[in-house]
């Protein structure tokens, strides 16, 4: 090749797509507001440092830190034109990019980005914010941890064996999009972390009557109470203890006795078939608690339901149960062997049995039976051989037996015609939320889920947590719920853009290319620009820029998502 010619490549793929729509939010301006620059601090700003590297995250599915300072020396001259900015490599060393970890850290910095984020997601996408649903999750890494560290063992869905912390989040109805992040020690209770969680929300959405949708967890008075002082609306099941353990058999047996009438609560499938989930009555009681000092009073509707798909879940988990302890009460008494440790007092055997009625929750619904055998042996006194004379002794050994494990079928038939039915709370009018709303709306509270296991697995995979400092750990949760974000209002965007047209997306099913989707996810809208490629030809006497074609179906997806593309195809101008 002539020496006076040289040709460089740089893979550009979806960061125009990405850049553009994190710089259309502000989020550079918005981290600069609240990250200042110390006074000897060069380069980059603490806003772009970590918009690139949400590029590289959310391009790459891969947080890691030691892999950016690579892609921004291949990427230098495209993240340079699409920016406006001088890039240098030094911007993202492992060192750098702690440091911005450690400031995103802060939680008086970190709220107001967060508020600052909100309001400009709202604005720039137009949304019309009425609900709100919060729910915590714990997040695992193999940490030592100490007494001080956020990292503790607490109750997980996740792996009970590893130390966690624990992620609050509070997310925008429909999309599932996270409004506030908050973390705290794994070992906290899930309790204190609404009213907080209210309150900052609150400062992004102005205005009340937001209904604030949570699991039974919420229904705490306290946290009720406050939703209710704020002027805003709650609606959370209630927990099943306490009162509401004493009161829900009366509200059932109300139910069967036909004091109220049940509405039936209908859904539609895809095929246009309409099925019965849930049925239920509603009614009205005073709630008296003090508040700042004072007596607070409302009415709250009390909703008692019965849903179909939850009966058939308690019903096959009580029987999974009964199963277990069944298993566990024969296995208590093994037959004498080597190494198959006997019981020998009856009250140890009862305790053991009692304690494992208890943890399979299935006390009153199983009876076990049990027998005492004993063993009986002559032994002789002192050495030598037996002769009539010599003198003997007794030995008895005893050893207890469960014979039975019998099922008590009244008393589990009178528990299984109560399952299914659960109470929920609202302290809404009924112009704003009806039987039949309280239903689904409760039904759909997995769509904060969604945003968890983007969090904590493809493409984010925040779990398992390797960085080991604390504000390591927090400063990279709350910039990949930045991520979330995105991540959502991508898909968001498409979707509804696609439902208004009445159109659908060709070409994004690898398995079955002509068939078209109006419901992509952001990580298959994505994966559509891999391998755009920047090549820059120079020439002694000038340089050739020369970009990917776009194809339709890209041009399509950046009109869904009112970008041009010309984000693409300026990267080939001089």
């Amino acid at each position: 090749m002539n020496p006076e010619i040289t040709i460089t490549t740089e893979r550009i793929d979806d960061f125009p797509l990405l850049l553009e729509t994190l710089m259309r939010l502000g989020l550079p301006e918005i981290i600069d507001r609240h990250l200042t620059r110390h006074g000897l601090h060069q380069g980059l700003s603490w806003g772009w440092i970590a918009t690139i590297w949400l590029v590289h995250i959310l391009s790459q599915s891969d947080h890691r830190k030691l892999p950016v300072q690579a892609l921004v020396k291949k990427s230098q001259e495209t993240l340079e034109r699409l920016t406006g900015q001088k890039i240098r490599e030094l911007d993202f060393t492992d060192d750098k990019l702690t440091i911005l970890l450690r400031r995103l850290s802060k939680p008086k910095g970190w709220q107001a980005i967060e508020t600052d984020l909100g309001r400009n997601i709202l604005s720039v996408y137009e949304l019309d914010p009425k609900r709100v649903r919060l729910d915590p999750t714990t997040v695992s890494g193999h940490h030592e941890g100490g007494e001080d560290s956020l990292f503790q063992y607490g109750h997980s869905k996740d792996d009970p064996t590893l130390k966690q912390v624990k992620v609050m989040v509070a997310a925008l109805d429909p999309l599932g999009l996270p409004l506030v992040t908050q973390v705290v020690a794994g070992d906290k209770a899930d309790d204190p972390l609404y009213i907080p969680a209210v309150d900052r929300v609150l400062q992004v959405i102005d205005g009340v009557g937001l209904l604030f949708v949570g699991d039974s967890k919420m229904s705490a008075l306290a946290i009720r109470a406050h939703i209710q002082y704020l002027e805003q609306y709650y609606l959370c099941p209630l927990v099943q203890t306490g009162n509401t353990a004493d009161e829900m058999p009366q509200w059932i047996q109300a139910a069967d006795d036909g004091d109220y009438t049940l509405q039936p609560v209908y859904v539609e499938n895809d095929k246009g078939e309409t099925k019965k989930i849930a049925e239920g009555y509603e009614f009205d009681r005073t709630i008296s608690t003090e508040v700042d000092g004072k007596v607070q009073t409302w009415t709250e509707r009390v909703f008692v339901v019965r849903s179909k798909t939850y009966q058939r879940i308690l019903e096959k988990g009580l029987e999974g149960r009964l199963q277990r302890a069944t298993a566990d009460l024969l296995a208590l008494t093994p037959a004498p062997g080597r190494g198959k440790r006997q019981i020998r007092d009856e009250s140890d055997l009862v305790t053991a049995a009692e304690t494992i009625l208890k943890t399979h929750n299935v006390e009153g619904l199983l009876a076990y039976s049990f027998e005492r055998h004993e063993k009986r042996q002559t032994k002789y006194i002192g050495r030598g051989r037996g002769g009539p004379d010599r003198p003997t002794r007794e030995i008895v050994t005893v050893r207890y037996q469960i014979t039975a494990v019998t099922r008590q079928e009244e008393a589990i038939a009178t528990l299984q015609q109560t399952l299914g039915w659960r109470a929920y709370v609202t302290n809404a009018p009924a112009e704003h939320l009806t039987l039949e709303q309280v239903v689904l709306t409760y039904r759909d509270q997995w769509i904060v889920e969604r945003g968890f296991h983007r969090l904590k697995g493809v493409p984010l995979s925040l779990t398992p947590l390797f960085v080991q400092r604390d504000d390591q750990v927090v400063g990279l949760t709350n910039l990949l719920s930045i991520a979330v974000r995105i991540l959502t209002l991508i898909e968001f965007v498409v979707r509804r853009k696609l439902k208004d047209k009445q159109e659908k997306l060709v070409g994004l099913l690898a398995q079955n290319p002509k068939k078209g989707i109006d419901n992509p996810t952001t990580e298959r809208l994505l994966k559509v620009f891999n391998d755009i490629t920047l090549t820059i030809v120079h020439l002694p006497d000038k340089t050739i820029r020369h970009v990917t074609p776009l194809t339709s179906l890209q041009n399509q997806i950046l009109t869904l998502l009112n970008l041009n593309p010309t984000l693409y195809t300026r990267l080939a101008e001089n």
